[in-house]
């Protein structure tokens, strides 16, 4: 049987005279482009990358409660990249997996809170409503959900869920409609649906 050689990914390197603009990277023109971006910012320092992300990410924070170095943070992480959110908070252990982020972490936000109450005081500041994502009692439906355009978008973790004074302090709390045998879904896939709910309400669809 015939096995098919993997595709290798991103680009190889640059074919031509090379580019003056101050964005590209010397050292990947000269090697090649392999990793894992979109085709524009092929050959793009990270540093030019990370600006021109911040001229277009959308005004939504992301937030997940880390008491138990919850395991689904770096899918959390790595949504919020794919969705173009302005920042990732982390509320209770600093530590944790990076691994499924899949890099993503150094092209995205991330701020650490030590407490509930650091985190609140944050919120409150910047002047943003905290929306709850858990199948709390009364929790309402997100699939009906009006998001606010400007929020913090709050996960608890798998099992736990939100903590008390965390579920206090949210403005709304909202769940996802499930149709199997288990209680709960990880707070990394709750994240992606969560975000996308929030992109079809607000987000520009390319064509």
């Amino acid at each position: 049987m015939d096995i098919e050689p993997l595709l290798e990914v991103g680009v190889g390197p640059w074919d031509g005279p090379w580019p003056t603009e101050d964005h590209y990277d010397p050292e990947l023109l000269e090697a090649g482009d392999r990793r894992n971006v979109v085709d524009r910012y092929r050959y793009w320092k990270l540093s030019a990358i990370v600006e021109d992300l911040d001229t277009r990410r959308h005004p939504f924070h992301v937030a997940v409660e880390n008491w138990q170095h919850d395991l689904n943070i770096g899918t959390v992480v790595r949504n919020a990249n794919a969705f173009l959110a302005a920042e990732v908070h982390i509320v209770g252990r600093r530590r944790w997996n990076k691994r499924g982020a899949m890099v993503t972490d150094r092209y995205q936000h991330v701020r650490h809170h030590s407490d509930v109450e650091s985190f609140l005081a944050w919120t409150e500041e910047a002047g943003l409503p905290l929306i709850g994502i858990d199948n709390l009692p009364g929790a309402r439906a997100l699939e009906r959900a009006a998001l606010p355009e400007r929020c913090v978008l709050l996960f608890g973790q798998e099992g736990p869920g939100l903590s008390e004074p965390a579920h206090a302090a949210c403005a709304a709390v909202y769940s996802i409609a499930q149709y199997g045998s288990t209680r709960s879904i990880n707070a990394g896939v709750a994240s992606g649906i969560a975000m996308h709910t929030w992109i079809r309400q607000y987000g520009v669809v390319n064509p």
